[in-house]
């Protein structure tokens, strides 16, 4: 078992750091570029779009889709997880706050990569055979590569996301819930296991539409009460936000400079722990929100691709930003590394940065929060797995993928075992391959369709409310 982890660390520490650093900064520049900087350009639509979704009527979810902000919902409720809390504290702890400039350049370059994710859903989206659309990476990676490969391509994707979102990952969120009320409330781990479960299965049966109504709900719910908890702790020390940012930004060029940062922080640490860190937490690039913003129903595909670009900011400029100004405000980093042998680090750094402020109330209020942030997770790696589980197996496979997630979900509760959670980083590490593969292959058509939105179905738009008027 330790031989087996030790490589599944190897591969992994290869994937994160070289291959998937490379792949997804040159992914995000490059469409970027393709699009003249569509993060930039169409961002203020993007909010309008999203905002809008949140205060009007969003209508309900049915075999032919979701709404907009319904399928933004679902993927913020999967981007939205424990990496907000643990990883932005886990990269300032090896790479120093230096790091956060990184996440925040990685998201930027990110929000041009998932906009490309969601037209090419929307484009090349299914009905399936029970009569609901889905769609995902698989239907546009087989569009990109005709004949075998493009299948081998596929499934590969289809098997890889599924273990690594559907069953292993959701067992390591489960573990954080668990973890997590054992620590506030002293509730037995198995006991939030087969809560979890319970709760999850109740959603998973109520398909596409119940999903749907549970994200759009509880997302703004979770996001609301963590920024401002985050807020009140940033504010209570509110004489040390300037030097917050000052080591956010000379921590990226020069980490030595900042004093009681994390030893032994150096440029090159804090540029891939920071990229690294927000790639993941956001998932451009990933092919997992894909799925969700496959199933908007929207008039074009452009308009969907305004709403994902949102998600990364949420997830990162807002969320994890929170996290990370808590910890810096707080000075959990360096007290946290005086008070501990070898320092605190992920959920731990992050929960003794609110206790600082909330006292026994930090860790109360870290674990409602890990929650809502991870039990949104299931929620959405379950409808994305789902998606390829009926490209693999057809519909009639569903329900026995169900349970076979909540058997995870009790079994992730009981007790962490390394090798499972390092087996579900490399997973989904693994499977960001194919996505960007299938993704760079379609560049023709992703710039096809955008042109399309803004050179004819606009000024149609326009024209046609005009006349109206």
């Amino acid at each position: 078992m330790e031989t087996l982890n030790n490589i599944v660390l190897t591969i992994q520490h290869y994937l994160a750091d070289y291959i998937l650093i490379i792949a997804l900064l040159g992914a995000g520049i490059w469409f970027s570029i393709c699009t003249r900087f569509i993060q930039v350009r169409g961002f203020g639509e993007g909010m309008r779009r999203t905002f809008g979704g949140l205060f009007s009527k969003k209508g309900d979810a049915g075999n032919d889709g979701m709404s907009s902000f319904q399928a933004l919902a679902t993927a913020i409720a999967a981007q939205v997880g424990t990496g907000n809390i643990a990883g932005a504290a886990t990269a300032m702890a090896i790479g120093g706050p230096g790091a956060i400039f990184w996440m925040w350049v990685a998201a930027f370059l990110g929000m041009a990569t998932i906009y490309a994710e969601a037209l090419m859903a929307q484009k090349y989206k299914k009905v399936g055979a029970d009569g609901v659309v889905t769609g995902g990476p698989v239907y546009y990676i087989r569009a990109a590569f005709k004949g075998t490969f493009g299948k081998i391509l596929a499934g590969l994707f289809a098997v890889l996301l599924i273990f690594a979102l559907g069953f292993m990952g959701n067992a390591v969120q489960s573990n954080s819930i668990a973890a997590s009320f054992h620590t506030a409330f002293g509730i037995p781990q198995w006991v939030m296991g087969v809560i979890v479960a319970v709760l999850a299965l109740f959603i998973f049966s109520g398909g596409m539409k119940r999903i749907a109504k549970v994200t759009e709900t509880i997302v703004p719910v979770m996001a609301a009460l963590y920024i401002i908890g985050s807020l009140i702790v940033i504010f209570w020390n509110w004489r040390n936000i300037p030097t917050a940012f000052y080591e956010i930004f000379v921590g990226a060029f020069a980490p030595q400079s900042i004093a009681g940062g994390a030893v032994g922080a150096t440029i090159k640490l804090a540029l891939t722990k920071g990229v690294a860190r927000g790639l993941f937490s956001n998932e451009a690039g990933m092919g997992s929100t894909p799925h969700a913003h496959a199933v908007a129903k929207v008039d074009h595909p452009v308009e969907q691709g305004f709403v994902a670009m949102i998600g990364v900011f949420i997830d990162t400029f807002i969320v994890l930003t929170m996290t990370a100004l808590v910890i810096l405000t707080t000075r959990a980093i360096p007290l946290g590394y005086k008070e501990v042998d070898g320092g605190y680090t992920g959920a731990e750094l992050s929960q003794y940065a609110f206790s600082l402020v909330y006292g026994k109330g930090g860790e109360i209020f870290i674990a409602i929060c890990m929650f809502f942030f991870a039990f949104s997770t299931i929620v959405g790696w379950y409808f994305f797995g789902q998606a390829n589980i009926k490209y693999l197996f057809g519909a009639k496979a569903v329900p026995i993928y169900s349970v076979l997630v909540c058997v995870c979900v009790v079994l992730g509760s009981l007790a962490q075992v390394d090798l499972v959670w390092n087996m579900a980083d490399c997973f989904n590490s693994m499977m960001v391959v194919p996505n960007i593969i299938g993704l760079l292959a379609l560049s023709g058509m992703v710039i096809k369709v955008h042109n399309d939105y803004f050179n004819n179905f606009l000024p149609k738009q326009k024209a046609s409310k005009k006349a109206n008027k």
